[in-house]
C-alpha cells in the first residue's frame, strides 16, 4: 500500500510536471493552459452529464428494488474521474477521461470486479469500522 501512495504523491505528480514542460516548450505555455483549462471545464461537464445518468439508473432500480451495485460502482468511477480532468496534468487527464467514457469505464469496471473476486477469494478483507469484531459502541444508560 505504501509503494501505491508513494506512486500516487511522489512519481505522479513528477511525471505530469514533465509531462506539461514538454508540451508548452511545443505547443506554448499560454496554449497548454488553456488545453488544461478546457480539459478540467469539459471534465467537470461530463461527470455530471454523467453522473446525472447514473443516478437516475441508481433511482430507476431502487423503485424496482433492486441493489444498484453496478451503478454504484460507476458513480464512484465518474467521481473519481470527474476530480482527475480537474487535476491539472496530462495523465490524470487521460485516465479521467477513461473513466467518464460509458465504453472504457465498462471494461475498466470488469477489471476492477475480478480484482476484487480475486481480493475476497484470497482472504483480503478491509475493515472500515474502527471498533474490533463484537464490540458495542456504547452502552444503553436507562437515566430514571
Amino acid at each position: 500500500m505504501f509503494t501505491y501512495l508513494v506512486i500516487l504523491f511522489t512519481v505522479l505528480p513528477a511525471l505530469e510536471l514533465v509531462l506539461l514542460i514538454k508540451v508548452g516548450s511545443h505547443i506554448g505555455a499560454l496554449t497548454t493552459v488553456m488545453i488544461i483549462m478546457f480539459t478540467g471545464i469539459w471534465g467537470a461537464y461530463l461527470a455530471r452529464l454523467q453522473g446525472f445518468y447514473i443516478l437516475k439508473n441508481i433511482q430507476t432500480n431502487l423503485v424496482k428494488g433492486i441493489m444498484p451495485s453496478s451503478e454504484l460502482m460507476d458513480g464512484l468511477m465518474v467521481l473519481v474521474g470527474g476530480v482527475l480532468l480537474l487535476t491539472p496534468g496530462v495523465i490524470t487527464d487521460l485516465i479521467g477521461f477513461l473513466l467518464l467514457i460509458p465504453v472504457t469505464r465498462a471494461l475498466i469496471k470488469k477489471f476492477l470486479e475480478g480484482k476484487f473476486q480475486q481480493m475476497i477469494a484470497k482472504g483480503h478483507i478491509v475493515r472500515t469500522s474502527g471498533f474490533p469484531p463484537n464490540h458495542q459502541p456504547y452502552d444503553d444508560i436507562d437515566i430514571n
